[in-house]
């Protein structure tokens, strides 16, 4: 994994906004729906391209494919994956039980029906049945990316055991112990075959903050923070053939524009990611219920092989942040951390987390890209002691 050398990297979460096309071919497949394969693939090619085209035009130095090739982060793996079927009872968020206002608001918002809720769930043992789909969706990149001369770096993204088994609810094994353990097992193969191409994998986790107000929520905040611990151990045991700085861990609190007063805070739950066989962490940073949690790491200093990528651009709303916004949170996340050279400016999630989902339109997504690499600009003479626009050779 790069470190900042000699000026602030930038990077995001992973989704990008998905065209409208490629979106309903996604969902049909997702859905059962027979789709024409060439078709798809050239809808693809095309999304990628211009993906990956828009964040060189905004400068960003580690990039990846938008997770144009999937219907969602985490709701993809029952495609690859035997031993899913029928339909989970996943509860919302306990910001949408205390304010069906916004249930209301969501309704009016996505009309279309979401697998969020909805998705299969374990009814058999789990068997990953194929890396094809995975390579497939390499080889697009990784071509991708060569013909634009792309990237300092790139990544690809890979839900954790954690928050698939609670997105995918357990009707199967014996316990959420055994199902875990029977998902990071089968995750391996995904993530030993990202790592054997060459990319960085990148684990999303949100189940160790998010679920604090989901799947978790009827637990005390000790039993959370436990329950975190068993969610890091099955990412290490999946992790086990991979060198640590080649793994990133991206942890939110769950990407939409509610209140979120029921998210446990970062201090509780700090210590616990620190257990990650990771090189870095991906925090959310930048909304204004979590613009503070910069602090913590203050509290608790990032281990010394760890990186932090810290979310400086809100993905919940169309407000294009100041470039010295930005700036001053790089700055604060540099003074937490004690070094400038581990700390890469990053988003707060994804601006496609789920297809037909995006909060953000796409003209204000990159212009956002562009506002995180002007705002990394800046913030990169004051740290290494130089004019601003002066060369970062300098």
């Amino acid at each position: 994994m790069i470190l900042s050398a000699n000026r602030i990297l930038t990077t995001h979460v992973g989704s990008l906004p998905r065209g409208e096309v490629l979106s309903e071919l996604l969902i049909q497949r997702e859905e059962g729906v027979a789709v024409d394969s060439q078709r798809l693939s050239d809808e693809m090619d095309r999304a990628v391209r211009h993906v990956v085209q828009k964040q060189v035009e905004a400068g960003t130095d580690v990039g990846n494919d938008g997770e144009q090739q999937r219907v969602g982060f985490q709701t993809y793996v029952p495609q690859r994956m035997s031993g899913f079927g029928g339909e989970s009872k996943r509860r919302r968020g306990s910001d949408y039980e205390a304010f069906p206002e916004l249930v209301e608001v969501l309704m009016r918002r996505f009309p279309k029906r979401s697998r969020m809720q909805n998705a299969p769930e374990a009814q058999a043992p789990l068997r990953y049945l194929d890396t094809a789909p995975l390579e497939r969706e390499i080889v697009r990149l990784q071509r991708t990316v060569t013909e634009a001369g792309a990237f300092e770096e790139c990544f690809l993204t890979a839900p954790s055991p954690g928050i698939i088994s609670s997105t995918m609810l357990n009707a199967y094994y014996d316990s959420h112990d055994s199902y875990l353990s029977a998902l990071a097992r089968e995750m391996r193969h995904e993530y030993e075959a990202i790592h054997r191409s060459g990319l960085l994998v990148q684990i999303d986790a949100p189940d160790l903050a998010m679920d604090r107000a989901m799947f978790y929520r009827d637990l005390s905040e000790s039993q959370f923070v436990k329950a975190c611990e068993r969610h890091v151990s099955a990412i290490n045991d999946a992790l086990a053939n991979i060198p640590p700085e080649r793994v990133r861990l991206h942890c939110c609190w769950g990407n939409w524009d509610g209140p979120h007063i029921f998210d446990v805070p970062l201090e509780r739950i700090l210590p616990v990611l620190y257990q990650a066989r990771v090189g870095a962490l991906s925090i959310e940073m930048a909304n204004p219920r979590h613009q503070h949690e910069v602090e913590a790491v203050r509290r608790y200093p990032l281990p010394k092989h760890m990186l932090l990528i810290p979310g400086v651009i809100d993905t919940t709303t169309n407000i294009v942040e100041h470039p010295e916004v930005v700036a001053r949170r790089i700055q604060e996340a540099v003074a937490a951390v004690g070094d400038r050279e581990r700390v890469i400016a990053g988003t707060d999630c994804g601006f496609g987390t789920f297809t037909n989902r995006e909060w953000v339109i796409e003209p204000a997504v990159w212009l956002k890209l562009k506002a995180l690499r002007e705002g990394a600009d800046i913030a990169s003479a004051r740290l290494w002691g130089r004019k601003a626009g002066s060369p970062a050779s300098a």
